[in-house]
């Protein structure tokens, strides 16, 4: 395990690993391991080593985050339509002990009214919607300035 202060986990919740079949308006058209391709390459120009996890069951997602703040110094979280309703991924996020960015490629404030609605708000150091992968990007600059990486 590195001791440096550069490890970032980027969380990705249910229907991700079906992102490319997903609407592309919204989701951008990129499969999960094209998108995480882009977050490996901006994590590196930034000095963070990314772990990637990704998950459709509720309680690996929830057993990955009790174990976040062995795994990582800092976290991307986008727990794609849990963000909207999991209390229980909301608890486990609470005692991470990791400073976390939420992100969203879609614009989920510009949605459908349920979108609204984040269990995470007050959690989060940050969140980040409808940039698309640049979100990812954005949500890394945050978390490379809370680790002072960044130059």
């Amino acid at each position: 395990m590195s001791t440096a202060k550069n490890r970032v986990a980027v969380l990705h919740g249910v229907n991700f690993g079906v992102l490319e079949k997903r609407d592309p308006e919204l989701y951008g058209g990129l499969s999960l391991s094209e998108l995480e391709y882009r977050i490996s390459g901006w994590a590196g120009e930034m000095g963070l080593e990314p772990i990637f996890f990704q998950s459709d069951s509720e309680a690996e997602f929830c057993g990955f985050l009790h174990r976040l703040d062995d795994t990582a110094d800092a976290a991307l979280l986008n727990a794609g339509a849990w963000t909207h309703y999991s209390r229980a991924i909301a608890d486990a996020l609470a005692v991470s002990g990791v400073p976390t960015v939420e992100v969203h490629l879609s614009d989920v404030d510009d949605r459908e009214e349920w979108r609204k609605v984040s269990v995470f708000e007050g959690l989060v150091v940050e969140k980040i919607a409808g940039r698309g992968p640049e979100g990812y990007r954005d949500g890394l600059e945050v978390v490379s300035g809370l680790l002072g990486t960044k130059s």
